[in-house]
């Protein structure tokens, strides 16, 4: 059973049309300055409510969001003016998912490609399709290496005894 639950106090929704205001002939009394003489209405559509501000000074706002009319789900936030709420409804949004049924994978009979299917080319060296990056920092490295053996020969060379 949906429930409205207002400064700690609980209310039962059970009929199709819900009142809720400060004056007495309301479905739900509300004993607060900031709440309207008739503040806003919930019906009942399907399994849970449709809120509607009924025209009221300080407004009505859902989950933080002032509004004029909205559909209620499971554990929204309602603000009655200054009044705080919460909307349970029969708590269809807390019950675990039911459990999937198994299914059986077996594989293809024919496999056939879709009459709109274009063959995409492979890519050119296959998967180790050349990077020009990587080779020029390749070369580099390379050249790099050239020179320093070329300085360490000359070194040497300047340094060798009667050759």
């Amino acid at each position: 059973m949906p429930k409205l639950i207002i400064n700690g106090a609980m209310h039962e929704l059970v009929e199709d049309v819900i009142t809720i205001g400060r004056a007495a002939d309301n479905t739900v009394v509300i004993n607060d300055p900031s709440v309207s003489a008739h503040h806003a209405q919930l019906q009942l559509a399907g399994e849970t409510y449709w809120l509607k501000d009924l025209g009221s000074t300080n407004g009505t706002h859902v989950n933080g969001k002032p509004v004029t009319e909205t559909l209620l789900r499971f554990d929204d936030r309602i603000r009655f003016g200054a009044a705080e709420a919460v909307y349970e409804s029969d708590a269809t949004g807390s019950k675990p998912l039911p459990k999937p049924e198994e299914i059986e994978a077996r594989p293809a009979l024919v496999s056939v490609a879709p009459a709109d299917f274009a063959k995409a080319a492979a890519p050119r060296g296959g998967p180790q399709a050349r990077d020009p990056l990587r080779a020029g920092i390749f070369v580099a490295l390379v050249m790099a290496l050239l020179a320093f053996i070329g300085s360490l020969i000359a070194v040497w060379l300047m340094r060798a005894p009667g050759l």
